[in-house]
């Protein structure tokens, strides 16, 4: 048959092979026959090829790799060794150049490699990925006398202990790869830790040391126990039928598990919506806990392998009657030691703080534990002894992370605590999350820790120092493992929680004053955030208000660090300086109102902060009247909303001219983050609009804002801006951003809306439901507060103020809260008929409109600069 027509025959008869496979695989899920019939598949197509093209019977065609071990995914690469006994002449050459376009033509995606013994033996010796592969060959046709002679070589240069060490690292740089950790967002269902990669590295070790190529072996050969052997095939199998729904989902190779598909995935398997999560959020919660179980056997079985490659005595410390030391790991000192003693379970991790030079438990150790663990049943979570010793690791001057971590690991946490088994694995898809519940709270636990350790003192000083003077942390610890255990129930978990905490401080005998304030801190774990990124800390009756919550400094303190472990713990891109500065300001202002036991009056505010801002401006060698004719021009409300330097700053900018036409725009580095930009202009229509689409237009969003009228009609705004798009030049764009800003209000022209930008999968599969709260002020009768909630955009807050303009409002302060992609923005208004229900309907109306991203239109803009229109002023917004 011609070469042409062969590879047409072939390619039918393998996409009508694959589609049967298919079909039947969706009417009766089997991965195995699956995975084993596609293979079957292949080989009768590769063997009818191979005798098609009459190659000479000296070659051989093996299978390697994954399609070596028996297993092709539906998108999977078919790996294969063209074997040969000799360099090729120009003749063969031809003739495998052919074959390798046949493999292509007929829809084969293959990975070649044409070699001869002598080469496979010194590629594998150097790459250890070859080495993987050769390992699980599989003569297809060909030279069987060739085949074996390959298979002795190879085996002959394998050295175990070599091989396991460069699987170890291979594997370390794997996990590396992937943050160390199975719960990403979208995780790859075969390289991420938990993955099959996991399982096949267990696997291709213990063939590597002789000692097995299945599960069934190596239970056969005692290094797994009959239940071992039912979980690790459990995991495979769950891991095989995900990734063969992923592939035909997909219709291609994809093995990360992204957002476009969990949905699709979870209906495949049946999966359907649970309480308050959707059908694939109870998939990644499935994935999650599936991927925790695999890790948790690749460690106790890669660790077995290691410990019998130590031929050599190593020296054994007696610790007490059930435990010892031996090397550097903790040993039992028998293997029953967790059944006649199930306290020694916990036990085991107390050790483990005590003796930090301890690089981990000993592979019968972690077998035992493993087994024993089940033994955590009620009448053990009971027992006095134990609780105590659960306590005690809280307590623990050192160790606290890193053994909660290793209980969380292999289960010891959630069997002890159900109430966190119930969050382990359980995914927050709420845009500014990226670890599961479980994890985030370790991580929580984690930044708390940090606090009081030396070599991390240069992260956060302050913290450190309130960490180090405040007695009794572990109390911080525990209101951190109780803060989100309440999440997934419905129903506020902030109080859900503080019953949890309660009853675990009542049955682990806490002090009542140390029961209190951990039940305080795990109700109120988010005040200090809200009041932090949504009020107008310059307020006193803010301070006030706040300062009414918190009974002492004890409190005040633990609050504030937990608040901001928190935040720190909840995605590396939601903490910065600028939230950092807001929390450590509220905790200062508050500190100063409980220490002095005063509310601060406005008029004894004011008073402080113009005679400070008097001194300030000594410094630059200005009169003593140099503040008279703007300060007669400002309002009481002015001096309240800014800081004295704040104030200062102004006056030295604009004493010489208070009636100036020319709009004057000033910039600075912010003291903290960013940019700070003062705009003083005669007041003018769609001032706030103007300014938050050149903002965004730049590269800026906006963190704060304080809008200000004088009393001679002038616009004194001041702004906050965040460098959302420029690499570390914001003193570059000071200059750029002072001389456009005030062209643009100059010459009246108007800004073109931002461009929107594009949705990442998550925003799209995931969105935040809009929302949008109108209600009065309780300071300001004339006010109102305007609360939304939104998927963050580039350009939102445009948007947002030309919906504002349109209904003739006025923009008083602005604090625009960023949690991921998820803000949470609070506006001081005020506007006509806002005292009416009606309005104030059809305003959230509108503004809930324009939230909904698809709503948001995309424009392209020209240039990072504002592009001349004609004015056209509708109000002063």
């Amino acid at each position: 048959m011609e070469p042409l027509a062969l590879a047409r025959s072939l390619r039918g008869k393998l996409k009508a092979g694959r589609t049967r496979l298919a079909d039947a695989y969706q009417a009766r899920p089997n991965a195995a026959q699956y995975l084993k019939g596609h293979v079957r598949l292949v080989d009768g197509v590769l063997m009818e090829l191979w005798q098609s093209l009459a190659l000479p019977p000296e070659l051989a065609l093996v299978a390697v790799g994954g399609y070596g071990r028996g297993e092709l995914y539906p998108g999977s690469d078919v790996d294969v060794l063209l074997l040969l006994p000799e360099a090729p002449d120009d003749m063969l050459t031809a003739q495998l150049e052919q074959l390798v376009g046949i493999f292509w033509d007929i829809g084969l995606e293959v990975g070649h490699s044409v070699r001869t013994i002598p080469e496979c033996v010194r590629v594998a010796a150097d790459d250890i990925t070859i080495q993987t592969a050769l390992l699980e060959k599989r003569l297809l046709t060909g030279n069987a006398a060739l085949f074996r002679e390959l298979a002795r070589q190879l085996s002959e240069n394998l050295h175990p202990q070599t091989f396991i060490k460069a699987k170890q690292l291979e594997q370390e740089e794997r996990y590396h790869r992937y943050q160390e950790s199975p719960y990403s967002l979208e995780p790859h269902c075969k390289e991420s830790p938990g993955g099959l990669r996991d399982l096949q590295n267990i696997l291709w070790i213990a063939q590597a040391k002789g000692e097995g190529h299945n599960w069934q072996t190596l239970k056969q050969d005692g290094l797994i126990s009959p239940g071992g052997c039912t979980a690790l095939q459990k995991c495979e199998r769950y891991l095989q039928h995900l990734r063969i729904r992923l592939h035909l989902i997909a219709r291609r190779r994809e093995d990360r598990l992204l957002f476009d598909y969990q949905e699709m995935l979870a209906e495949a398997l049946g999966i359907v919506a649970s309480g308050d999560k959707r059908a694939s959020e109870v998939l990644m919660q499935a994935y999650y806990r599936n991927a925790k179980l695999v890790t948790q056997l690749n460690t106790l079985l890669l660790q077995r392998f290691t410990d019998t490659q130590t031929s050599l005595p190593l020296p054994l410390q007696p610790l007490n009657a059930r435990f010892q030391i031996v090397g550097d790991f903790l040993d039992l000192t028998s293997e029953d030691v967790f059944k006649k003693t199930p306290g020694a379970l916990l036990e085991s991790f107390s050790l483990m703080q005590q003796h930090p030079k301890l690089r981990g438990m000993t592979a019968r150790t972690l077998r035992a534990l493993w087994r024993n663990r089940d033994r955590i049943n009620p009448a053990f979570r009971k027992d006095p002894e134990n609780r105590r010793l659960f306590l005690s690791l809280l307590q623990s001057p050192q160790g606290v992370i890193h053994e909660f971590r290793r209980m969380n690991q292999f289960g010891i946490l959630e069997l002890y605590l159900p109430a966190f088994g119930k969050i382990v694995g359980q995914m927050q898809h709420d845009l500014f999350h990226v670890y599961t519940v479980d994890q985030h709270t370790l991580m929580v636990m984690r930044n708390l820790r940090r606090f009081a350790l030396e070599e991390f003192a240069h992260e956060y000083p302050y913290c450190t120092r309130l960490h180090n003077a405040f007695a009794r942390p572990w109390v911080l610890y525990v209101a951190a493992l109780f803060h989100d255990i309440a999440k997934g129930r419905g129903g506020d978990h902030s109080l859900l929680g503080m019953e949890d905490a309660r009853e675990f401080c009542l049955t682990h005998a806490v002090d009542a004053q140390d029961m209190e304030l951990i039940v305080w801190l795990v109700g109120e774990h988010l005040t200090m955030s809200r009041v932090a990124q949504k009020e107008d800390l310059t307020d006193p009756s803010v301070i006030a208000a706040f300062a009414a919550r918190m009974w002492d400094k004890r409190h005040l303190t633990a609050l504030y660090l937990l608040t901001v472990a928190d935040i720190r713990g909840t995605s590396p891109k939601v903490w910065n300086n600028w939230k950092a500065s807001l929390l450590e300001d509220l905790y200062r202002r508050d500190l100063a109102c409980l220490e002095t036991g005063d509310v601060p009056e406005p008029q004894g505010v004011i008073q402080e902060r113009q005679a400070e801002a008097l001194r300030l401006l000594r410094y630059f060698a200005l009169s003593e009247t140099v503040h008279e004719r703007l300060w007669r021009q400002l309002d009481t409300v002015y001096f309240l909303r800014h800081t004295a330097e704040e104030i200062a700053w102004h006056t030295r900018a604009l004493h010489y001219r208070i009636q100036i036409d020319k709009p004057v725009v000033t910039a600075r580095l912010h003291q903290v983050d960013g940019l700070q930009v003062m705009v003083y202009t005669r007041d003018q229509p769609d001032l706030f609009l103007r300014l938050a689409g050149f903002f965004a237009r730049m590269g800026y969003s906006i963190a704060d804002a304080k809008i200000h009228t004088t009393r001679h009609g002038y616009a004194l705004d001041s702004f906050i801006l965040l460098n959302v798009a420029h690499a570390d030049d914001d003193r570059e764009m000071l200059t750029i951003l002072e001389v456009e800003l005030a062209r643009m209000l100059e010459e009246g022209i108007p800004v073109e809306a931002p461009a929107a930008g594009r949705l990442s999968r998550l925003e799209r599969h995931f969105p935040i439901t809009p929302e949008v709260h109108i209600r009065a002020d309780e300071r300001e009768a004339s006010q109102q507060v305007l609360s939304l909630v939104a998927t963050d955009r580039p350009g939102l807050l445009f948007y947002i103020a030309r919906v504002l303009a349109q209904h003739h409002i006025n923009l008083k302060t602005a604090r625009i809260g960023t949690l991921g992609k998820r803000v949470e923005d609070t506006f001081l208004i005020s506007g006509p008929g806002l005292d009416k229900t009606a309005t104030r309907l059809k305003l959230e109306s509108e503004l809930l409109q324009v939230l909904q991203v698809e709503n948001i239109p995309c424009h392209t803009p020209k240039s990072g600069l504002p592009t001349p229109f004609a004015a056209n002023s509708q109000n002063s917004m």
